[in-house]
């Protein structure tokens, strides 16, 4: 049989945008303190979360509890990524002006293309497609709780609830120290956005998630990704129609540099103390000519197999070398970008 491929052979690729804002950090600590079972996972700690939780007005706790049975911070975070608000202000207004079915539909979770009529009327009403909604998503922890939440909350219930909510984590939690928090959310957007031209989409994501590898989808156009300081280490994620969302850990370096000016990158110093020795070079070398086997690294540099792993390894916490098909790669890029992140640091 013969084929006539009319096909593009060019790999598509996605768009990197980048934002900050302390109203996605408002959302984001709302939603980690409601999160119980993860708390001995993040850099905060849980006597953190319980302390801070104990700080908030008596309504706006009632308000949190509310939003930990519901998960309403999920649609806190699907209105804020809508349109640039210049503040909390402008958020809650936005808020209040909705219509009845555009907050329901905006507020159901992206689910796919072939969701997009249920999505729609479900936020007008429909129970068979809400129905389906919650079929198609049955898998998820609590999506389908959620999206049968949102289509038969009252919409003055959910409205004052979420401006009471979101009102009071800021002006308890976030506005005391909201110069800092955007320091460090900028000078994180700051940094990364130096990197980016120097990446691919893919490495760039790559690097600064620290190390989440996302590949091109055939209806993503567009990669949003969204610096934060109260789900560290974790990257959240999420899906709109066309854009892949990272809410990603700022970098140790975004915070103390917030400080300090003349404090190295912690990536920096990490990726030179790798290449400080003379047989990880020879390693960068061999695996600069061509991708090798454990074995054959083993041979050229006449060494022990132990001896030659704990090199590899070494390398590979700093991403200088990844495994590919049972062979050890070099990342090229993640070198080379070592040099613009010594030149950033210098014209700091």
């Amino acid at each position: 049989m013969k084929l006539l491929n009319l096909s593009s052979s060019t790999k598509t690729t996605y768009e990197i945008h980048m934002k900050y804002s302390s109203l996605w950090e408002c959302a984001l600590g709302i939603a980690a303190s409601t999160y119980d079972e993860l708390h001995h996972t993040l850099e905060k700690s849980g006597k953190y979360w319980k302390d801070t939780i104990e700080k908030l007005p008596a309504a706006v706790e009632k308000e949190l509890m509310y939003s930990k049975r519901h998960n309403t911070w999920k649609t806190l975070l699907q209105l804020l990524y809508l349109e640039d608000f210049t503040g909390l202000n402008s958020f809650l207004k936005y808020i209040r002006n909705l219509e009845e079915g555009e907050l329901r539909f905006y507020s159901i979770p992206f689910l796919g293309l072939k969701n997009e009529e249920d999505r729609k009327n479900a936020s007008i009403g429909n129970k068979e497609a809400m129905e389906e909604l919650i079929k198609s998503c049955s898998n998820n922890k609590f999506f389908p709780s959620y999206i049968e939440f949102i289509c038969n909350v009252p919409v003055d219930t959910l409205k004052n609830h979420l401006e009471i909510l979101m009102k009071g984590w800021y002006e308890a939690v976030i506005k005391p120290d909201e110069e800092y928090i955007l320091s460090v959310l900028k000078r994180d957007f700051e940094n990364k956005n130096l990197m980016k031209k120097n990446l691919s989409p893919e490495k760039f994501v790559e690097w600064a998630t620290g190390g989440r590898v996302y590949l091109p989808e055939p209806t993503i156009t567009n990669v949003l990704l969204i610096p934060q300081y109260s789900y560290r280490p974790w990257t959240v994620e999420a899906d709109s129609r066309d854009t892949k969302i990272f809410y990603y850990p700022v970098s140790d370096e975004s915070i103390e540099n917030s400080k300090d000016a003349y404090a190295p990158d912690f990536s920096l110093i990490q990726g030179y103390k790798a290449l400080g020795d003379e047989m990880r070079l020879r390693i960068i070398k061999l695996l600069y000519e061509e991708d090798r086997t454990l074995q054959e690294l083993t041979e050229k540099l006449n060494l022990a197999k132990s001896t030659v792993h704990h090199h590899l390894s070494m390398l590979r916490s700093v991403r200088l070398v990844k495994i590919v098909e049972s062979k050890y790669q070099l990342n090229k890029e993640f070198l080379f970008l070592m040099e613009s992140e010594l030149k950033s640091y210098l014209e700091r």
